[in-house]
C-alpha cells in the first residue's frame, strides 16, 4: 500500500468547482497534501495551540475571519507569529473575505498558498473534503482483470497465462463491461468499500495472448467499458488440481483482504471443457441474490436437515 498525496497547485487546477483565488505564497504552491481531514483554527486563534492540527489544511470561516478583525493590531502579530511557527500546507478564506494584512504578509513570507473562495465554509468543506478522500484514499495494484458483469464488480485473479484474460473477453462479448486488464488500482474509499481503476495509458485496453494488445472500446463500442467499479467479489482462476480441496457447497464463505477490506472470494479450477464465463455469470448472480438476503446453498443446507430430522422422527414412531 502506498501513502498518496496530493499537491496544492493540482487542487487548484483540476477542481475549477472550488473557485480558489491565489493571494499570497505563490512559491508554496507545489506543497504536498496527505491528510484528507480539514481543520478550523477557532480554537488556536485564542492561543490555545494544544493539539493543533498544523498539518491539515487550514480553513477560515465568517468566525474566524470577524475574531481577527475585532484583535488589536498587538494581538494579532503575536497570534499570527504563534500559529505561523507551525508547518503549514494551506490556507483558505471562505466567503469571499479578504485576508487580513498580516497573515498576507506572513504566508508570502513563509511561502505558503492563502486562497480567497466565494463559497459558504460548509458547502466549501463538503467539496474539498470529497475531493481529498478520492485523492488520498489509501491504495494498491493488484494483478488481474476486473470486469463488471450483470453490476457485480468481479476481479479476476490467478497466475500469468491461467485465462483470464480470455474468459473477460469472452464476457465483454456477452454484454458486460471492462474496467481494468492486467495491473488493477484498487482504492479504499471507507472502511467497508474499495472501488477499482485502471491507469490512463492502459484504459480500456486489453491484451490477448497470440493477439496483442486490443481497444476494447473501438472494436466493442463505448458500452463494453466503464472508468471505475465497487470490487465484490474476487475470483481466482486455477488449473485443477486433484491435491486441492475444491468447495462443492458453497456453505463456507472465504474472503480476501485488501486494504483491511474482507471481499468475498471463490477459487474456479479450470480443465478442458468447462465453460468459466458462464461459471463467472452465475457467480455474480448468486452475489447479488446474497447481498439481498437470499443464500441458496444455506437454504438447501436447512432444507435437507429438516428433512433428515423428518425421517428421524418417522422412523421413531414406526419403532413405538
Amino acid at each position: 500500500m502506498s501513502i498518496a498525496s496530493i499537491s496544492v497547485e493540482t487542487i487548484v487546477r483540476e477542481h475549477t468547482e472550488l473557485d480558489l483565488k491565489l493571494i499570497s505564497g505563490e512559491k508554496g504552491i507545489s506543497k504536498k497534501i496527505s491528510n484528507s481531514e480539514i481543520n478550523r483554527p477557532g480554537l488556536s486563534l485564542t492561543g490555545f495551540f494544544d493539539f493543533f492540527a498544523h498539518d491539515r489544511i487550514q480553513v477560515f470561516g465568517k468566525g474566524e475571519w470577524a475574531y481577527l478583525n475585532s484583535l488589536s493590531e498587538e494581538k494579532l502579530n503575536s497570534i499570527a507569529e504563534k500559529f505561523f511557527s507551525y508547518s503549514l500546507s494551506c490556507i483558505i478564506f471562505t466567503h469571499g473575505n479578504l485576508p487580513q494584512k498580516k497573515i498576507i504578509e506572513k504566508t508570502e513570507d513563509l511561502h505558503i498558498p492563502l486562497f480567497v473562495s466565494p463559497m459558504s465554509t460548509h458547502k466549501f468543506i463538503t467539496l474539498i473534503s470529497d475531493i481529498l478522500n478520492k485523492s488520498l484514499a489509501p491504495r494498491t495494484m493488484r494483478h488481474g482483470v476486473l470486469i463488471e458483469v450483470f453490476g457485480i464488480g468481479i476481479l479476476l485473479a490467478g497466475r500469468s497465462g491461467v485465462g483470464k484474460s480470455e474468459t473477460a473477453l469472452e464476457l465483454i462479448e456477452r454484454g458486460h463491461r471492462l474496467v481494468a486488464d492486467d495491473m488493477v488500482e484498487i482504492r479504499r474509499y471507507s472502511e467497508s468499500y474499495l472501488i477499482g481503476t485502471c491507469s490512463d495509458i492502459l484504459s480500456h485496453h486489453m491484451e490477448i495472448r497470440g493477439l496483442g494488445i486490443i481497444n476494447i472500446k473501438d472494436i466493442f463500442g463505448v458500452g463494453s467499458v466503464r472508468d471505475s467499479k465497487l470490487i465484490e467479489l474476487i475470483i481466482n482462476i486455477e488449473e485443477w488440481s486433484e491435491d486441492v480441496d475444491y468447495d462443492r457447497t458453497g456453505l463456507d464463505e472465504e474472503t480476501d483482504e485488501i486494504l483491511g477490506v474482507k471481499v468475498p472470494f471463490l477459487k474456479i479450477p479450470i480443465k478442458p471443457g468447462r465453460n468459466i464465463p458462464i461459471i463467472v455469470e452465475t457467480a455474480a448472480m448468486n452475489q447479488r441474490l446474497k447481498k439481498m438476503g437470499t443464500f441458496g446453498a444455506r437454504e438447501f443446507n436447512n432444507k435437507l436437515t429438516n428433512y433428515i430430522e423428518q425421517i428421524k422422527i418417522e422412523k421413531s414412531h414406526i419403532k413405538d
